[in-house]
């Protein structure tokens, strides 16, 4: 009778286990399982909002190569070379050719261009990694909504989300690959988050 109670426990406590994110090896196999199942049921990639020119999605497309390296900078816990690759992303935006916009299309990029540079620049001025981390997460949602916008002329994208970031209230990024990385936390807890939507 003790041994079904004990089997009981485990089975109706396990669902709760798996949806936090751990660094224990078994219950890492178990959450890379999740997000090769996750990966998979995001693989239909809406079409970008706005129909524009693939010469503004290329350029887009070299902003976001660029904050692939800043991220693992990040991964890296390495304040000084986050703020050097931050540098490196805020140049890549500026080759960004606005005049190839019109209309809604023009209104939307200069809004995502602006929350993008005044994230890269705190990123810069912070003071520490913590600091970094929370511009980070903002630069990472106007990032997000830049690739959907106007998408990225070929590059895949793949947008992810921890959900113990920043005291359990979560937080997004992207990657170039769907193996999660997770930026906000490094080696604490390298492999936790799941993979949200896939972009192109």
């Amino acid at each position: 009778m003790k041994t079904k109670n004990t089997l009981y426990a485990i089975l109706i406590s396990l669902p709760i286990a798996l949806t936090h994110c751990t660094e224990k090896k078994q219950q890492e196999h178990v959450h890379d399982e999740s997000t090769e199942q996750q990966t998979e049921a995001a693989d239909s990639v809406a079409e970008p909002q706005h129909k524009v020119d693939l010469s503004f999605q290329r350029q887009l497309g070299d902003v976001f190569t660029a904050y692939v390296t800043l991220k693992d900078a990040f991964i890296s816990s390495d304040a000084d070379k986050v703020k050097a690759q931050a540098a490196a992303t805020a140049a890549s935006l500026q080759q960004v050719d606005m005049k190839l916009l019109t209309g809604a299309a023009h209104h939307d990029w200069m809004t995502y261009f602006s929350g993008i540079q005044g994230s890269l620049n705190e990123i810069q001025s912070a003071a520490d990694i913590a600091a970094q981390r929370l511009a980070f997460s903002t630069l990472s949602d106007n990032v997000y909504k830049s690739i959907k916008a106007f998408g990225l002329g070929g590059k895949e994208a793949y947008y992810e989300f921890c959900p113990m970031a920043f005291d359990n209230r979560g937080a997004y990024w992207l990657s170039d690959q769907s193996k999660v990385l997770n930026p906000y936390f490094g080696d604490e807890m390298l492999t936790c988050g799941t993979v949200v939507e896939k972009l192109k």
